[in-house]
């Protein structure tokens, strides 16, 4: 009898220990749980706080007047022209290669003089004067007599680059005096100010410049022979 009693006694207390440690431990889960989306709602509250696509701002350089840059294949300007005149080969290299007179014609060439360099290499020093540009500039000069005329800047401030090439040959087969006239230009200036400033007017001055040295020939040597007049520029 009493070993029943012993034996009903531990298993009721058996199942009290056995339900208080699942209550203990369903109890921890639902803690658990509502930790785990307690947290997955804060993140759920910051993700919804945040915009579904994060974008970047794009900064945009600013750019002052000084330190804007022209690339140099847009800084380098080329020109040229061909022209057949009612002069000889013999007479228009002979202007050309007068660089001494420059300033007599050449339009807004100030001052215009010739170098003897150490070898015997001419230079052509010039001033030229146009708003805003008051500059003075020495080329080596190449000279192949009654053909070619080529001249490059190696001194001054004002350009980076400047090449001037020309070319002489006969014209025309029925007029024996005549010569076709072949005027090429390159340059570039050193400063952004200077190609903004100046561009416009240079470009003026490198367009005006066969016809200033045909005017020369017609002041040396009278008016054109007759020679059919072809303009071809670039």
């Amino acid at each position: 009898m009493t070993n029943n009693k012993t034996q009903l006694l531990l298993k009721a207390l058996l199942d009290v220990s056995e339900a208080h440690s699942a209550k203990v431990l369903r109890g921890n889960s639902k803690r658990g749980n509502i930790r785990h989306l307690g947290s997955c709602g804060a993140l759920a509250a910051r993700r919804a706080s945040l915009p579904l696509c994060q974008t970047i701002p794009t900064i945009t350089p600013s750019r002052s007047f000084i330190n804007l840059v022209i690339p140099t294949s847009t800084r380098r300007m080329e020109y040229t022209e061909q022209r057949t005149l009612g002069y000889t080969l013999e007479q228009m290299y002979s202007i050309v290669a007068d660089v001494d007179q420059y300033q007599e014609f050449v339009p807004w060439c100030k001052k215009s003089r010739v170098l003897k360099g150490p070898n015997g290499n001419l230079k052509g020093e010039l001033e030229i004067g146009f708003p805003p540009v008051l500059e003075r500039y020495v080329s080596d000069v190449t000279c192949i007599p009654n053909h070619q005329i080529r001249a490059v800047c190696t001194d001054g401030s004002l350009f980076s680059h400047l090449e001037t090439v020309w070319r002489f040959a006969p014209g025309s087969k029925n007029l024996p005096e005549s010569c076709k006239v072949d005027f090429y230009v390159c340059f570039e200036f050193r400063s952004l100010l200077h190609t903004q400033l100046a561009g416009v007017f240079f470009d003026e001055v490198v367009k005006q410049m066969v016809g200033a040295f045909e005017s020369r020939a017609a002041t040396l040597y009278g008016s054109q022979q007759g020679a059919p007049l072809r303009r071809q520029s670039t």
